[in-house]
């Protein structure tokens, strides 16, 4: 293990790391790969065969598991360990999916409860909700090189404009949404954007012209534009939506409704409700396959994984993963 020090809001913080090298390079071809969950009640990582829906492995990873990326070619996957109420965690587990072995755990020191987490030039970006922060991760070096306070109550997803290269995080103790953007001289630009109550589901368009936010407490949905980083359109999308996802041609945008048990369909056009499909448990996290054909959504309650059709709408089977499944993603 070495240590190195970083600078967020509150001071310096020590963070722990392995020395351990790892260099993702992006993946091609439209294959999928492996279909990732994370059980945070088992604090596992279930690996799934999508064709079939077997469960081909179940890893353990650090306590109480929420979100996960993987690396630009899909080998590796990054757990973002929130930990428990009593216990609030300060680790990433890294996995090597084809070894399916857990090749290091970084120690975040007093960087507290990592939540939402993503991958965008080689790096790995992540919310600290207990922080009030946002850092950075480079897996080529083996660090924390960078972080970055939003002042704000619960910073909890997060999602990277890969043109622009803003970071916008949902605050959902702040009814704040943060954008974060390069500036001049290395220096940083934030932006606080007031939304509804409780902000939470947090996506991004494939044109990356707007950012789509979802209100746990009201029910409703701030449209912000990008270019401007302001909302310029409100919707009501559900009981307790909280994950929102588009699909890869930008044409429909999904929100999973935590208390109605149920996925709401939009037009991102229009704006209009095409259809709501009701799956019954916790409806929580949400991936769609590369092709756009299907969508995987995760329902805690129901330890389950729907698989719905995204051509007719229709719900097309059910996984198994394990108990209070949320988080999800591709792996090779």
């Amino acid at each position: 293990m070495r240590g190195i020090f970083v600078r967020s809001a509150g001071g310096v913080l020590l963070v722990l790391v392995a020395a351990t090298q790892i260099t993702p390079t992006r993946a091609s071809g439209s294959d999928p790969g492996s279909l990732l969950v994370l059980n945070k009640a088992d604090s596992t990582l279930a690996i799934i065969d999508p064709a079939t829906f077997k469960v081909l492995a179940r890893l353990p990873t650090g306590e109480a598991p929420h979100e996960l990326t993987t690396s630009g070619d899909g080998r590796f996957a990054f757990v973002a360990n929130y930990g428990t109420v009593e216990r609030p965690g300060n680790t990433i587990s890294v996995i090597d999916i084809a070894t399916r072995k857990e090749v290091k755990r970084v120690d975040l020191g007093a960087l507290m409860r990592p939540h939402g987490i993503t991958e965008f030039d080689g790096k790995i970006f992540f919310t600290i909700e207990g922080s009030r922060a946002v850092a950075r991760y480079d897996p080529a070096a083996g660090r924390i090189d960078w972080t970055m306070g939003t002042g704000q109550g619960g910073t909890h997803m997060l999602v990277v404009a890969t043109k622009s290269r803003k970071i916008y995080t949902a605050n959902r103790e702040s009814n704040t949404v943060s954008s974060i953007e390069p500036a001049a001289g290395g220096s940083w630009k934030m932006t606080q954007i007031a939304v509804g109550k409780a902000p939470e589901g947090i996506g991004i368009s494939p044109d990356e012209r707007e950012v789509w936010v979802a209100h746990r407490t009201d029910g409703g949905l701030s449209i912000i534009d990008t270019s401007s980083d302001s909302v310029k359109e409100t919707l009501i999308v559900g009981r307790a939506p909280i994950r929102v996802k588009f699909t890869p041609d930008g044409k429909r945008v999904l929100v999973s409704n935590a208390q109605g048990g149920d996925v709401a369909v939009f037009d991102a056009s229009t704006r209009k409700e095409v259809k709501r499909i009701s799956i019954g448990g916790t409806p929580a996290g949400i991936l769609i396959q590369p092709d756009g054909r299907r969508a995987f959504v995760a329902s805690s309650q129901a330890n389950k994984v729907f698989v719905i059709n995204l051509e007719d709408l229709s719900v097309a089977g059910t996984i198994e993963p394990g108990k209070d499944p949320d988080g999800l993603a591709w792996g090779k």
